[in-house]
């Protein structure tokens, strides 16, 4: 017995792939060739193109948009009205599907409501991308961003708690839950949990 929900008013696709436990909330229109992973949740009023790829575990709020090249990775939380797009230099009478660029999402990264990743950018594992923030460049793991251009601020743990200032000569800890850390080549990484 399947534990998947799809709302009435939702359209998939037949060859669309959706895992086991997920959610597919009111006036969600999922394509043909979509990939959907288990346990995830997919908010009202999202569309999902064909060549998109959605792994597990992943939380899209409503209003979002996954074109063709979008990869969310597991664990992956996308706010209300998050932007993708997949050109660089739209043109409403010059015809640029050739030319759709793989924008990424890594593990455990989080967008938040309003912020626009333009495509081609990769957002590193457990990145924090703020609210109303527009991402025209890589986000390194666990960078926290915002702004217009999206700047780095600090850091976020894989909780998504911002962690303190790191210290270059020891392990820096989360507040919340404990995960140590130390920066290494100016990118946080996990030393223990």
């Amino acid at each position: 017995m399947s534990t998947t929900t799809i709302h009435s008013t939702a359209i998939v696709g037949d060859t669309a792939e959706i895992g086991e436990g997920t959610r597919i909330w009111h006036w969600v229109h999922i394509r043909d060739g979509a990939r959907i992973g288990r346990q995830c949740t997919i908010g009202q009023n999202v569309y999902v193109a064909p060549t998109a790829i959605v792994g597990d575990e992943v939380k899209i709020q409503n209003n979002v948009s996954l074109y063709d090249g979008v990869i969310l990775e597991d664990g992956v939380f996308c706010g209300p009205s998050a932007v993708f797009t997949n050109v660089t230099t739209p043109r409403s009478r010059v015809d640029r599907s050739d030319q759709f660029e793989t924008t990424r999402v890594c593990r455990g990264a989080t967008i938040g409501a309003n912020a626009t990743i333009l495509c081609g950018i990769t957002l590193g594992k457990y990145s924090f991308v703020g609210a109303g923030s527009v991402v025209t460049d890589d986000v390194a793991a666990h960078a926290l961003v915002v702004g217009n251009p999206a700047r780095p601020i600090g850091w976020s743990c894989r909780c998504g708690i911002r962690l303190p200032e790191p210290n270059p000569d020891a392990e820096s800890q989360c507040p919340e839950c404990g995960a140590s850390y130390r920066l290494e080549e100016g990118e946080f990484l996990v030393s223990t949990t």
